[in-house]
């Protein structure tokens, strides 16, 4: 149920119900010449918004600015991982103060980890669940940032996507893991200097029929992990 566009007596009718809530948290950021800056909160939004179907959940409007200085000087909107964990404690509080017990932080960029694991672990007692979950954690295929994937899954949730410009960045098949692990330290780094380009992989041969399988086994698998802290049969772990 979207949080957003109902009116106050329908929130708390579905509050009192035992309703927790999702956000999407995203960024906005290059993602190569061929997709929208605001990929990595289209893609959380979407998947949030499937995920939330039902009367178990309220999905809140996605939070659009996150952790991406590396990417400049392509562009990027940044704000420091401290006050990404301060918005995220003032928005949890305030859902808490609703009478929200479980707050789902669906994850869309990877530059945000270290601020979503830091306010996780961080609660003290006394306030509501928050679990913290990137949607790239319950897909098989390997994630990416603007290659096959990613415009895959973009094809199949906007129509911002320019493929005409779509050009091939790096691509680590074939690396030993040490090699493509020091690419992602440079990269966590300087994103330009390592990809040229800003993408990781290949997105020319990216389709909406390969983004709606993706997204689909992203919410399937999501939507029962979800579901199974509410009712106590997973652990509440950070998956990021």
């Amino acid at each position: 149920m979207d949080l957003h566009s109902r009116t106050d007596p329908a929130l708390r009718g579905r509050i009192s119900a035992g309703a927790a809530a999702i956000i999407p948290v995203g960024s906005t950021e290059q993602h190569g010449p061929h997709l929208p800056v605001s990929t990595d909160s289209d893609i959380s939004s979407a998947v949030a918004a499937a995920v939330g179907r039902g009367p178990r959940f309220l999905v809140s409007p996605a939070i659009y600015t996150g952790v991406s200085f590396e990417h400049a000087p392509f562009f990027q909107i940044s704000i420091r991982e401290s006050t990404l964990e301060t918005l995220l404690g003032d928005v949890c509080d305030s859902l808490h103060a609703n009478g929200i017990r479980d707050i789902f932080l669906i994850n869309g960029h990877y530059g945000n980890r270290g601020a979503l694991s830091g306010f996780v672990s961080g609660r003290a007692e006394g306030g509501p669940r928050v679990h913290a979950l990137s949607y790239w954690r319950f897909t098989r295929s390997r994630f990416d940032h603007g290659g096959f994937v990613e415009t895959s899954l973009m094809l199949a949730v906007s129509g911002a996507v320019r493929m005409s410009r779509a050009r091939k960045g790096l691509v680590t098949d074939g690396m030993e893991p040490a090699s493509v692990e020091r690419l992602k330290r440079a990269a966590a780094e300087s994103f330009p200097a390592a990809t040229g380009n800003g993408v990781w992989g290949d997105p020319r041969s990216a389709t909406a029929e390969a983004g709606r399988r993706i997204l689909a086994e992203i919410v399937r698998n999501l939507r029962q992990e979800c579901l199974g802290r509410l009712d106590g049969t997973r652990p509440n772990e950070i998956l990021i």
